[in-house]
């Protein structure tokens, strides 16, 4: 009997690009090859009606205006414009409010800006990896320049308030940038209703491609951006460079999927994520579910074992693709500083799983993946 194909619980690193997505994208590669920046001849004016669809479907995911829409190589670039656009417009050493559960992209770029005299003040979470509202009111009485928040952690999964932080955000008169590389066709997002000023996200978290993301800009905040890369003035002077063209489509026609079956897959994912958890936790004693597990995206689980030693069971689980956890979430050493920030010892930092379940697992894989990962456990227990 052949081997089975392995099952992919990895969804936080990165998402299999939807076979709906690949053929959107196969004629922008195939036929409208032309340069979107080209406005002499149809070849071009194809490219761009391609690129202001997609901008369209992106504007659309997130509640916004296709203008607001400023496509970039991912949420990184689309982190590091927002943080440091903001700060260099500014001119001045100014204060910055995140949380000390962000991804690298920002907290790499705080760092960055503290190096230029800015204060950076990281709220800290609580024990279920959420941050209380009384602590960004603390936080905000002392000024802000910049506001910085990870709507759902690549790691643990939480899903911070961010309405009523962007609200707080407003009496204080500071601008707000989510980082929802996480978020974006997982959950709601509406950058209107919610009150948010920048929000960052990217493709392959949602079923795209890689190398394509997005800043959403709230109209009054273009002003208050200085441009990082110069160039030909593309993205309506915020982001110069020739467009990825097949990118952008792949990230339009992936907003359009994950806009439209929202509702429906998040509880398929659900569904299959608490299986997967109940059979693990009927299977063996000592399993911690890692963060608050009601504010949580659907397909997240994050769990510790406890008598394995300092170990985690990743690389044992056989047929499985899984993570100890996110590599920019570790600190010296490997083991996990969100794990370390959510009050965990070393030891049950490093014996843990990052599980992500996505749109094309099965009940059949999660119960077998439940199988291995049980097995994994029980052998190292008894090594």
């Amino acid at each position: 009997m052949p081997d089975r194909a392995p099952i992919y619980l990895d969804h936080h690193a990165t998402t299999p690009v939807d076979p709906r997505v690949l053929e959107r994208m196969l004629p922008a590669l195939r036929d409208h090859y032309g340069n979107p920046a080209s406005t002499g001849h149809a070849f071009g004016w194809a490219a761009a009606k391609l690129v202001e669809d997609a901008r369209t479907e992106a504007a659309r995911l997130v509640g916004g205006e296709a203008a607001g829409v400023v496509f970039t190589s991912g949420a990184t670039e689309a982190i590091n414009l927002a943080l440091k656009g903001v700060a260099d417009r500014l001119g001045r050493p100014g204060r910055l409010i995140t949380t000390n559960l962000e991804h690298a992209a920002v907290r790499e770029a705080a760092a960055t800006l503290a190096r230029r005299g800015w204060e950076v003040v990281a709220i800290a979470c609580g024990a279920d990896g959420l941050i209380a509202l009384d602590d960004v009111e603390a936080a905000l009485a002392g000024g802000a320049d910049l506001v910085s928040i990870i709507q759902a952690h690549n790691e643990i999964g939480t899903l911070q308030p961010v309405r009523e932080i962007a609200a707080i955000c407003r009496e204080h008169g500071a601008p707000l940038h989510v980082d929802a590389a996480q978020a974006a066709g997982k959950v709601p997002v509406d950058v209107a209703a919610d009150g948010i000023d920048l929000l960052s996200f990217s493709a392959h978290k949602m079923y795209g491609p890689k190398g394509v993301g997005a800043l959403y800009v709230r109209p009054r905040l273009r002003p208050s951006l200085q441009v990082q890369l110069d160039g030909g003035g593309q993205e309506r002077g915020l982001r110069s460079g020739t467009l990825n063209v097949p990118g952008i489509v792949g990230m339009g026609e992936a907003c359009r999927l994950a806009r439209e079956d929202l509702a429906a897959e998040t509880e398929r994912i659900r569904g299959l994520r608490d299986r997967l958890l109940a059979a693990i936790t009927a299977g063996l004693d000592g399993v911690r579910v890692n963060g608050s597990l009601s504010s949580r995206l659907a397909g997240n689980l994050s769990l510790s074992f406890s008598g394995i030693g300092a170990r985690s069971p990743a690389a044992s689980v056989a047929g499985v693709a899984l993570s100890a956890g996110s590599a920019c979430s570790s600190g010296a050493g490997g083991v996990s500083r969100t794990l370390l920030n959510l009050g965990l010892d070393r030891t049950a930092a490093a014996a843990s799983l990052r599980i992500g379940v996505g749109r094309f697992n099965t009940a059949e894989q999660i119960d077998r993946a439940a199988e291995q990962i049980i097995a994994a456990v029980r052998r190292m227990r008894e090594e």
